[in-house]
């Protein structure tokens, strides 16, 4: 589901305290509530400040907002399972889990990833640039001198499913169908919940192309990732080498389909948001493209793509002196720890030129993002190009759109002027 925003800079100051209706003085957070997640920050900031350990009995969940608190949770799989999913409403629904690495906790996340990081290796991902640069070049060429143009819908979201179709070896004339399926589960109309059904259905679609694209690698290897999965060896605990099954495979294929396809679309549209709101740090860009590389790190650490990652609580954890039980949902706000003033100074800001050690907005130890050297490749094409053929432009706030999911924050549609 979109949202129009008219001005970006909405004051949700009064959302940060209490339940919806209530005078307690208490922040209260809703990853559900489209206002509020207009501009989460004042209620993160007062989560970090006052309730560092988050209860949220409506939605049955606690969350970590602090960067330490966040990091140390990514860090502690045994203690915070990724094995019922990662995603609020996934972890709450009957929704059998997606068997598919970003779901699995160590050892048997450990043999998996090892393989699937093949398919990222250095050498295939510097390989991708002339590629990505070459598809980047094409949306925008046509676009200079036009005025105007949709920064996300003609832009942003199509530069990933492309690159990532590409890599799997997807027919072009399929590529479009695959990004709208993926841009569907991520949805969540107002008041929608549980989206079972929904999701469900239209998971059901992906699945029957993936297994059908899956079988007929099977039968006529090329060079692309699929075949690489298809015929990488995967280790058992008894020594003993075995090949993907094919629902591996795909569950593997509809993973960074997905994850793949939001999080760079998202981070290009807070790059069009962000540079135009900061034009002094867009200026810099403009007169020092080597800046652009650390650019990309400050925009993922100030407007985190996917800003909520779901964890399990395995055995009782206690943090700032409560005691969390078994069982329980766990919400690492990552999205919050970016602007953690006691991990960055002055995190409100933008900042190109930011000194990063490291931020959490691509997870952080065995969960750390597949992907993330890719979405760093493509973020840092899109930049190059971008400016050297539009140095300045403005956002048309009446016509942008967010969308709303309870863990990706972005834009559906951005309408810039130059």
């Amino acid at each position: 589901m979109t949202q129009k925003l008219g001005d970006p800079r909405v004051d949700t100051s009064d959302l940060a305290s209490s339940e919806v209706g209530s005078s307690v003085s208490h922040p209260y957070y809703d990853p559900y509530d489209h206002e509020l997640n207009l501009d989460p920050y004042p209620v993160w900031q007062r989560l970090r400040e006052e309730v560092p350990l988050y209860r949220n009995d409506r939605y049955d969940f606690w969350a970590l907002s602090r960067f330490e608190d966040v990091l140390e949770a990514s860090l502690d799989h045994d203690h915070f399972s990724s094995a019922r999913g990662t995603i609020l409403e996934m972890m709450r629904s009957e929704m059998p889990v997606l068997k598919a690495i970003a779901f699995m906790d160590p050892p048997e996340h450990t043999s998996l990833r090892a393989l699937a990081s093949r398919a990222f290796t250095r050498r295939r991902i510097d390989a991708l640039e002339p590629e990505i640069r070459r598809l980047v070049r094409g949306y925008l060429e046509p676009l200079e001198g036009s005025g105007g143009f949709d920064y996300v819908t003609d832009f942003g979201e199509k530069v990933p499913m492309m690159v990532i179709s590409s890599m799997l070896g997807v027919p072009e004339a399929d590529r479009e169908q695959i990004r709208q399926w993926t841009d569907q589960v991520f949805r969540r109309d107002p008041g929608e919940i549980d989206a079972q059904q929904r999701i469900m259905e239209i998971g059901g679609r992906l699945a029957g192309y993936f297994a059908a694209y899956v079988s007929d690698r099977r039968r006529t290897p090329c060079d692309d990732m699929m075949t690489d999965l298809l015929h990488a060896e995967l280790e058992g605990s008894n020594g003993e080498k075995r090949r993907l099954t094919d629902e591996e495979v795909m569950n593997f294929v509809m993973l960074i389909a997905g994850a793949g396809n939001e999080t760079v679309a998202r981070l290009l549209g807070w790059a069009g948001d962000c540079l135009a709101r900061f034009p002094e740090e867009r200026e810099k860009l403009v007169a020092r493209p080597g800046l652009i590389p650390n650019a990309v790190e400050e925009l993922l650490r100030f407007e985190a793509p996917s800003p909520v990652q779901g964890r399990t609580v395995r055995g009782r954890v206690t943090r700032h002196g409560v005691t969390v039980p078994d069982g329980a949902v766990m919400l690492l706000l990552s999205g919050s720890a970016g602007r953690d003033p006691r991990q960055y100074e002055h995190p409100d800001r933008l900042d190109v030129e930011r000194k990063i050690n490291r931020h959490v907005s691509f997870g952080y130890g065995a969960h750390f993002c597949l992907g993330a050297s890719l979405a760093r490749l493509e973020g840092r094409i899109a930049l190059e190009e971008t400016l050297t053929r539009f140095p300045r432009w403005q956002v048309d706030w009446s016509r942008a759109e967010r969308i709303h999911t309870s863990t990706v924050r972005g834009y559906a549609k951005l309408p810039i002027r130059f």
